[in-house]
């Protein structure tokens, strides 16, 4: 999963990649600190993985990984080029979601783009601008479809449609990802890469005063928006995220507990994101190695397998399974797992679960 980080400049974009990823990303108190997209590769926490690898006494231990990337700060007129718009809007359409940093937070000392904070104001920049990126790509797709369907073909001539019917959307201001679509109409805007399609989390970052309190009045417009677009919404202070992340484990744990905070942003966003994507993981287990895979919720065996390696998937037989909870009830051991026939063989039209263990057999 590969979610980019944007928002307006100095919101704290980069400080909130820095607490995520520990990569030191370069902060600044001015517009476009951050020019290239820094990235970051973070493991995914599951305390599944050091259960397993202790029952198997594997030799590694391999999570899932998020990769982050840290995008430069959008203003108005992005899509025109503006602030190095046009290359920032391409770093967005190489990733699966978006979280949009949104400043919910008062401080004179920290330069804003606006005159006064307004987070709803805020949102709609960066919406306007996205939605524009999306009329540049949706109008050449218009005039390449208009010549097709002089031919006369009814395939042509249904996707013309559609895309007429696409453009008047989004020029209402309506994005991608608001619009309900068939899965026909979802392939003939695959070739399209359009912003607005992909999914967002909007992280309402909030002042060390307000953790713990209720929301304040800007994360509760936030929450507003985001609903009325079907998004999700976590709050937390990227500052205070940042400033724990550079602690040894200890004394991140003794001053996470003074602070209230019980779950990192970290953690947030990962659980956000794997049901934002719809997005699940299986395991694997042994002696060289124990691993966590991330598919999509509904994946079959053999394309499940096919994460590993393709000729796992070109040679599938079956797969063996057995869920995590049940295995660990069984003590690790997988002949009493047999014998209360827990462990199971599935074939080819079987659909994996969170918390699979899985042995795949294949021939190539």
């Amino acid at each position: 999963m590969k979610l980019g980080v944007v928002g307006l400049p100095n919101v704290g974009k980069s400080t909130l990649f820095n607490a995520i990823t520990k990569a030191g990303a370069e902060c600044a108190n001015y517009p476009f600190c951050t020019i290239e997209p820094n990235v970051g590769v973070v493991a995914v926490p599951d305390y599944r993985l050091d259960k397993l690898g202790a029952l198997y006494q594997s030799k590694k231990i391999t999570p899932a990984a998020l990769e982050f990337v840290d995008i430069a700060g959008l203003v108005k007129g992005a899509s025109k080029g503006e602030g190095l718009g046009n290359k920032f809007l391409s770093h967005i359409r190489e990733v699966d979601a978006i979280v949009h940093v949104v400043r919910c937070f008062d401080n004179d000392k920290i330069i804003n783009v606006s005159a006064v904070v307004n987070p709803a104001s805020d949102i709609e920049t960066i919406d306007i601008e996205l939605i524009f990126a999306d009329i540049e790509s949706v109008t050449k797709k218009l005039a390449r479809v208009k010549n097709q369907s002089k031919s006369g073909d009814k395939k042509y001539i249904a996707e013309l449609e559609f895309v007429e019917n696409l453009l008047a959307r989004l020029e209402k201001g309506v994005p991608v990802r608001d619009q309900e679509l068939t899965p026909e109409e979802k392939e003939y805007i695959r070739d399209m890469f359009l912003l607005t399609e992909k999914p967002v989390i909007f992280v309402a970052n909030i002042g060390e005063n307000d953790l713990n309190k209720p929301d304040n009045d800007y994360v509760k417009a936030v929450r507003a928006i985001a609903k009325k677009s079907k998004s999700e919404v976590i709050s937390l202070c990227a500052k205070v995220e940042e400033e724990l992340a550079s602690l040894p484990d200890e004394d991140r744990i003794m001053f996470a507990e003074e602070y209230g905070i019980s779950e990192s942003g970290l953690s947030k966003l990962i659980t956000v994101g794997y049901a934002l994507l719809g997005l699940i993981s299986y395991l694997t287990a042994g002696e060289k190695e124990t691993r966590a895979w991330t598919i999509t919720k509904g994946t079959k065996a053999p394309q499940a397998a096919g994460k590993i390696h393709t000729d796992f998937e070109k040679g599938f037989i079956r797969a063996e399974i057995v869920n995590y909870d049940d295995l660990i009830a069984c003590g690790g051991s997988i002949s009493t797992a047999k014998e209360r026939g827990l462990w199971r063989s599935e074939g080819k039209d079987y659909v994996f679960k969170d918390g699979d263990v899985v042995l795949f057999r294949f021939n190539v």
